[in-house]
């Protein structure tokens, strides 16, 4: 079967084509056939395409947003015959947000797009855009082709009540749903899923601390194979410290900038999400290269920022071990996480109590790509395990198909 994977950002729009042998219980079997990203909607984009023969394709365009973005693919796919009878057999999208309605992968009719629309109060600069691709396929596409929706929110459905509870009154927090949902789910459970594989561990007896860290971060307390705390919380705005987020505050500090400042509860909530984290305590930059090359230049701020980064991860690491009682491993993925050996050493730095040593000779060879990078007798093993998320929307559209959709599914 093949699916076209599309995963919205708040300015971007990934896209995979994949093939997968339906009928083949086993992972392991997909083919992906091209993909690409549409990088800058909102001003001028810049489309980069790959197919399965290495072909590259760059266009600079102009598009204004999700919809314009989807469009745009839709016609090149039909003008490239990939859609239609015998070519694209379902689409797959990523929505940041399911609320509590969302724990699986579910088949889009009206009534999903409505709840997901909904939800985008929640989760505004990912839901929208999510929204608007969706749409734009069901206008453009055959109804014949069936689209799924596949939640970041769904791995952390098996959260405690204790975790996944504010210590609100009761009737309010009921009222409007507010609890911790938690984001990154497909990264958390690839890592999670990659890891047992790797491990040659059932799913039952995996328990992990996986770290998604990129532009934004979050760590996952993963118990026998499923999510049991996690550092985002009603948004994606709560836990770690990233790239322009502030991650976990003092709540009485909105109140009071909004005070201070003269300015109403939406802009400081603003200044939290797009002029925090990195980028705030740098003055700078929210990417880490940046930072790491002005700290070699001397640059406090850039310095400041990386320690904070740093020890705010060791110490969730700390409170997930203690949540777990000890782990298989601590995972690393997302762009940071991926290719910065040195902020691992930094956020590893320490951990030795609990039995993490790394091989400094593996975590520096372990950039942009898979393998162990602790030593071989650390009590705690260390991983890096790239995520793809793509491949995990692929497989769950097809699950979600096999249970749900009436027609004949091709192999």
């Amino acid at each position: 079967m093949k699916v076209l994977v599309i995963n919205c950002g708040s300015s971007t729009l990934k896209f995979h084509l994949i093939n997968i042998e339906v009928n083949d219980a086993s992972h392991g079997q997909e083919s992906r056939l091209m993909h690409g990203i549409f990088d800058g909607i909102g001003a001028k984009v810049t489309m980069r395409l790959t197919v399965n023969n290495n072909e590259q394709t760059v266009e600079e365009l102009e598009l204004s947003n999700h919809t314009e973005a989807t469009e745009h693919l839709l016609n090149w796919l039909e003008r490239r015959r990939h859609l239609g009878l015998n070519s694209i057999e379902a689409v797959g999208h990523r929505v940041v947000h399911g609320g509590d309605q969302f724990i699986e992968p579910t088949l889009i009719n009206d009534d999903v797009v409505n709840y997901i629309e909904a939800l985008s109060i929640l989760a505004p600069l990912h839901n929208e855009p999510s929204i608007n691709a969706i749409k734009a396929v069901r206008e453009i596409i055959n109804n014949d082709i069936p689209v799924v929706a596949v939640f970041d929110t769904a791995f952390h459905c098996t959260l405690p009540e204790r975790a996944w509870r504010y210590a609100l009154p009761h009737e309010v927090a009921a009222r409007h749903h507010v609890r911790r949902y938690g984001f990154h789910g497909l990264a958390h459970r690839f890592m999670t899923e990659r890891y047992a594989e790797i491990s040659q561990r059932s799913l039952g007896q995996v328990n992990l601390i996986t770290l998604q860290l990129g532009n934004g971060c979050s760590a996952a307390a993963v118990k026998g194979g499923c999510s049991v705390d996690t550092s985002m919380g009603f948004t994606p705005l709560e836990g770690l410290m990233m790239g322009t987020r502030s991650g976990d505050i003092d709540p009485s500090v909105v109140g009071y900038l909004s005070s201070v400042e003269g300015v109403d509860v939406q802009e400081v909530d603003h200044w939290l999400n797009t002029q925090s984290g990195l980028f705030g305590v740098s003055g700078r930059s929210m990417d880490m290269r940046e930072l790491l090359e002005a700290e070699l230049q001397g640059d406090a701020l850039s310095a400041l920022a990386i320690d904070m980064f740093c020890y705010r991860v060791r110490k969730y690491i700390g409170a997930y071990l203690a949540v777990l009682g000890g782990a298989n491993a601590i995972v690393f993925g997302g762009g940071i996480g991926e290719n910065a050996p040195s902020i691992r050493t930094r956020i590893c730095d320490g951990l030795e109590w609990c039995g993490v040593v790394l091989d400094e000779a593996s975590n520096v060879a372990t950039t942009g790509t898979e393998g162990r990078i602790s030593t071989d007798d650390s009590e705690i093993q260390a991983y890096v395990i790239p995520p793809d998320e793509s491949l995990v929307i692929a497989r769950d559209t097809v699950d979600c198909l096999k249970r749900h959709w009436l027609k004949p599914i091709n192999g």
